[in-house]
């Protein structure tokens, strides 16, 4: 089984606090946009609703520091930004054994790109016969 994808910036800083499912579903949910963070959201607070309010508490100090203003922070597409999804779906149609035209015309992509995403996907299960 592969390690997930290391995440980062804002999202890491709600991993540590509240933990990766909470950082992926804000990013899910809110990636791309900038959103205004509490330091002390209340119980009905969109935060507290969407993770619990144990962790909206969590998050409202680690992205704030305690500011009783709060803070405006842009969010981060993550995984679900337009060019993840598109490479999923690339990769996705690789593995199913689609032509690169099928691929390219489906995608967008250009089928030099999708040689490029051939090669890393080949080039990454290799790696992988050899992890001990």
């Amino acid at each position: 089984m592969s390690k997930p994808e290391p995440l980062s910036g804002v999202l890491r800083e709600i991993e540590a606090v509240a933990g990766r499912e909470a950082a992926l579903t804000i990013a899910r949910k809110l990636g791309g946009t900038r959103v205004y963070f509490p330091a002390q959201p209340g119980a009905d607070h969109w935060l507290s609703q969407l993770l619990g309010h144990d962790a909206a508490l969590a998050i409202g100090e680690q992205l704030t520091g305690g500011f009783a203003g709060g803070a405006r922070i842009d969010i981060p597409c993550g995984r679900f930004g337009h060019a993840e999804t598109a490479r999923a779906k690339v990769d996705s149609m690789i593995r199913q054994g689609a032509t690169e035209r099928d691929i390219a015309l489906a995608t967008r992509y250009t089928t030099r790109g999708i040689r490029k995403r051939k090669a890393k996907l080949r080039d990454g299960s290799q790696m992988d016969l050899f992890k001990t």
